[in-house]
């Protein structure tokens, strides 16, 4: 049974008893018309012409009469208040149905019909509809910091400053969470109306905000459209909308953006992307690729990083720029790693001592206490010896939790594991993470690397990093070296290892496997158990 039919079944009953009152009123009434002039009548001449009484029944009927009208007149008192008790609540019900209850904005289902109704107007009155979203920079942080309370009275304060910088006549809602959504009407030829909204709410969000006795610090995404660019309905604008959000945070946050068609297109190959990667993982798609690391004071091969690459059955070789960051936005990138682990693990078992692993941990998998349990599991399941896996970091991945990533090194090193700091100097507090944590190299970004030749800011940093490796006793590698006069400087200045195109494109198994037996940097043939992982591991990556 619908709502609307059940409303009307209340409404019929309801009605029942007003109209039985009704009744019984007119009635009464009728009946005192007819019975009251007759007693009254009779009264009076009894008085004035000592002439019978009034029948006695009449009386009683004249009373009844009376007492039936001051019934009827309570009783509909009565039923009046009731209708506007219950028309006030039907009020506040609707009310609360359209309204987000924290901030009084409207909410998800009213924005879209109210939505739809501006759209509407936008089209008769040859005006443009503007829509603009809003999400909140790092909003979970200060949730999860600071509490509810100190979130609900910060988005309360948000949506004042929301409310004050729209228009007269504007849509206003918040879609859940910190997550808000304004529209209104614009000349079509002055879109620097909206512009100039975009960035006053740009620039006060960046603003310290007051709540509940606390200074906080946030930053907003915005996202634009208009209704007049290949906009059909007000679903297409809302989306169109969210499209230019996702983009603005994508651009790092703190700005806005306008939609264009672009975007959809970008999205739509995200999307894709995102839905190919979920099975390819599983599949073991997504395979270690090698990249040499040199000993610049022997030329000997050290090692190699280990780097993901996704071979496509359709597409070719994806580079990680594309997948990787889905991966780490949708939560796939601790299977992904695991994964990419193993299977180095498993095609590095039988290379010579010597040779030594590499494996970069994104930020994202340091927000897990259990990866130093998970990392030696591998370790263990696939035989290869811990003192032979270096772990590399880089600092922006410390800044979250830097309880929690001691705790994890502690657990890695504990087992031999070394680590390294990866992407030195691109962080804001390298010396103090070198003092925090128990380094045993670390890596220059490839940035500076590259152009040492060209830039002296680089090559002075690169070489206060080596002098600072020197004095801390900690080995340097050099990341992105790719000429030999970047090789023969860095030896000069004293860096120890280097890796770039220089050495070699970055291998799969296979061809690591064939360039490790031309220098006889294999051992003996794998024991029985070995050949079948060995074989295994060929066979996935092809």
């Amino acid at each position: 049974m619908s709502l609307d039919h059940e409303e009307e079944i209340r409404n019929r009953t309801a009605a029942r008893p007003s109209i039985i009152t009704g009744a019984i009123s007119v009635a009464a009434i009728l009946l005192f018309v007819g019975t009251g002039s007759a007693v009254l009548s009779k009264t009076l001449q009894y008085y004035t012409s000592g002439t019978e009484p009034a029948d006695r029944t009449l009386v009683i009927a004249l009373l009844l009469n009376v007492a039936l009208i001051l019934f009827g007149w309570r009783r509909h008192h009565a039923l009046s208040m009731e209708v506007q008790v219950r028309a006030a609540a039907e009020e506040r019900a609707q009310h609360l149905a359209s309204r987000d209850p924290l901030t009084g904005f409207l909410n998800r289902r009213s924005l879209a019909e109210e939505g739809a109704a501006m759209f509407a107007r936008a089209q008769r009155r040859r005006k443009a509809m503007a829509l603009i979203m809003l999400d909140l920079d790092h909003f979970k942080t200060i949730n999860d910091m600071h509490g509810h309370a100190v979130g609900d009275a910060l988005l309360r304060a948000v949506a004042a400053e929301i409310a004050h910088a729209m228009p007269p006549i504007a849509l206003t809602a918040r879609l859940g969470g910190d997550e808000f959504s304004c529209g209104f009407l614009f000349d079509p030829a002055e879109p620097s109306t909206i512009e100039r909204i975009a960035e006053r709410l740009v620039s006060r969000m960046a603003q310290p905000f007051e709540a509940e006795g606390l200074r906080l610090h946030i930053s907003c995404s915005l996202g634009i459209a208009r209704s007049d660019f290949d906009c059909a309905s007000m679903d297409a604008l809302t989306r169109s909308a969210d499209i230019a959000m996702y983009q603005a945070k994508k651009a790092g946050r703190n700005r806005y953006a306008w939609f264009d068609q672009s975007m959809e297109r970008e999205l739509q190959v995200r999307n894709e992307l995102e839905s190919g990667l979920r099975l390819a993982i599983p599949r073991q798609e997504v395979v270690p690729y090698f990249e040499q690391q040199i000993d610049l004071s022997t030329g000997r091969l050290h090692g190699f990083e280990v780097l993901a690459r996704w071979e496509h059955p359709t597409r070719g070789l994806i580079s990680p720029e594309l997948f990787i960051p889905i991966a780490e936005e949708t939560g796939m990138i601790a299977e992904l790693s695991l994964s990419i682990m193993r299977q180095s693990f498993i095609a590095a078992r039988d290379w010579d001592p010597s040779l030594n692993l590499s494996i970069n941990i994104s930020p994202w998998q340091l927000r897990d206490a259990w990866l130093a349990q998970k990392i030696i599991k591998v370790l263990t399941e696939t035989g290869f010896p811990a003192s032979r896996l270096e772990v590399e970091i880089t600092e922006s991945s410390l800044f979250d939790n830097l309880a929690l990533a001691q705790s994890i090194v502690g657990s890695l090193k504990n087992q031999g594991v070394h680590l390294a700091l990866d992407d030195f100097g691109t962080g804001y507090s390298s010396l103090a993470h070198l003092r925090a944590l128990p380094f045993d190299r670390i890596k220059i970004d490839k940035s500076f690397v590259m152009s040492l030749n060209e830039s002296a800011d680089s090559a002075a940093i690169v070489n206060a990093i080596i002098s600072l490796g020197e004095s801390l006793n900690l080995p340097i590698t050099a990341e992105g070296v790719e000429d030999a006069s970047i090789e023969e400087r860095l030896r000069v200045l004293g860096c120890s290892k280097a890796q770039g195109w220089l050495y070699g494109r970055p291998l799969s198994v296979s061809a690591v496997r064939r360039l490790l037996a031309e220098r006889r940097l294999l051992q003996g043939s794998p024991a029985p158990a070995e050949k079948k992982d060995a074989a295994t591991s060929q066979r996935l990556v092809g």
